[in-house]
């Protein structure tokens, strides 16, 4: 398996419009040694058991739950709204999630890597709270509170759907 790493945002990303305005961007990916579907990948994020504990955490504070069949519909482009997201942008290789406050992205995309290995990438974006004068972006004591354990959750979540992504392919077998 390959190493989770943090990249540039592909040219082809959703997420390119944040890091165009000035907001806070970041890029993640990590390679399967297997096709993965992008409808797979979604729905494996979304229903991994430390994702679970971040649904069951903003049904509680947002009073906004989710469900593993919410994440399926949402995965599948039968549903636009999941826990505290919706839909802001859905191509055929990737999805880009806008939070109900407004503040927040969350981008996944599947990116085949010739006929026996998928690339899956996800990022964030985080729009800023203000803007001075001359255009500087403030993005708040939060976000600079946050955002080493933000790295960290983000490979903790990749590293968790890439252990059911492996599980799957071994119960194929």
């Amino acid at each position: 398996m390959s190493a989770i790493r943090r990249i540039e945002l592909p040219p082809e990303a959703s997420l390119h419009r944040y890091r165009q305005n000035g907001s806070y961007t970041d890029c993640y990916h990590m390679d399967v040694p297997r096709i993965v579907s992008f409808k797979e990948y979604v729905a494996t994020f979304y229903t991994t058991p430390l994702f679970k504990v971040e649904r069951y955490i903003l049904a509680l504070l947002a009073s906004r739950p989710s469900s593993d069949a919410g994440a399926l519909e949402l995965a599948s482009g039968t549903s636009s709204n999941f826990a505290v997201w919706s839909v802001e942008d859905r191509k055929p290789d990737q999805l880009l999630l806008r939070d109900f406050l407004g503040r927040t992205r969350s981008w996944l995309m599947a990116a085949p890597l010739g006929a026996r290995a998928t690339r899956l990438y996800f990022g964030s974006a985080v729009v800023p709270l203000s803007r001075s004068s001359e255009g500087a972006a403030s993005f708040g004591f939060a976000f600079h509170a946050f955002h080493g354990f933000h790295h960290f959750y983000t490979k903790a979540l990749m590293s968790a759907a890439r252990s059911r992504l492996a599980a799957t392919s071994s119960e194929r077998r």
